[in-house]
């Protein structure tokens, strides 16, 4: 199956959740994450802010957690400039506002160096047993993983089971970690 057919087949599979199992599979990717991954040493957690309306995992539940229990570490948020991601470190509400993708996005704040992101929490439609994954095709996190270090931890958050097989490309940058309602898969 191509990418695009692939993606599709992951926003019908999103869309046919109901809202339960869609919370319920949240709470649990939320649940694997902080009991799985060691943070003892983490310094900036990169992740992505869901959009709700289209069933992306609810990292506010991995983030309102970290910033609980791990008051030291900084989180790290995205926005979308020209066909590139830049960072920021989350200050606060005030601070976000929904792009035209229906994305929140900080408007203001420090920006987050690549360099000095230990984990990475990915976006993705679906993953692959080998640690591919598709999101919504415009690549923006394939070019932001390729500029992170190579021991940044790329963590992807899937609300199903990895597929077989997805294609690869040269430029796709794969996951070293993918959790899902099941648990944590390791690619490394």
């Amino acid at each position: 199956m191509n990418k695009q057919a692939l993606r599709k087949q992951a926003l019908d599979a999103r869309a046919a959740l109901s809202e339960a199992d869609f919370q319920n599979r949240s709470q649990q990717i939320a649940n694997h994450f902080l009991e799985s991954v060691d943070l003892s040493a983490i310094r900036v957690l990169h992740t992505f802010l869901p959009v709700i309306a289209k069933k992306e995992p609810d990292t506010w539940l991995i983030i309102n957690r970290i910033k609980s229990i791990y008051p030291a570490i900084q989180i790290s948020i995205p926005k979308i400039s020209g066909d590139h991601v830049k960072n920021y470190f989350l200050e606060g509400d005030g601070q976000l506002e929904v792009n035209k993708f229906g994305i929140s996005e900080p408007t203001f704040g420090a920006e987050t160096s690549d360099e000095a992101i230990d984990i990475v929490l990915v976006p993705l439609l679906a993953a692959d047993i080998k640690g591919n994954r598709i999101g919504y095709g415009k690549g923006y996190y394939d070019r932001f993983l390729g500029a992170c270090t190579k021991d940044s931890l790329k963590i992807g958050l899937s609300l199903f089971d990895p597929i077989d097989h997805i294609p690869a490309e040269a430029h796709d940058i794969p996951l070293d970690q993918l959790i899902t309602p099941q648990g944590i898969i390791s690619f490394r």
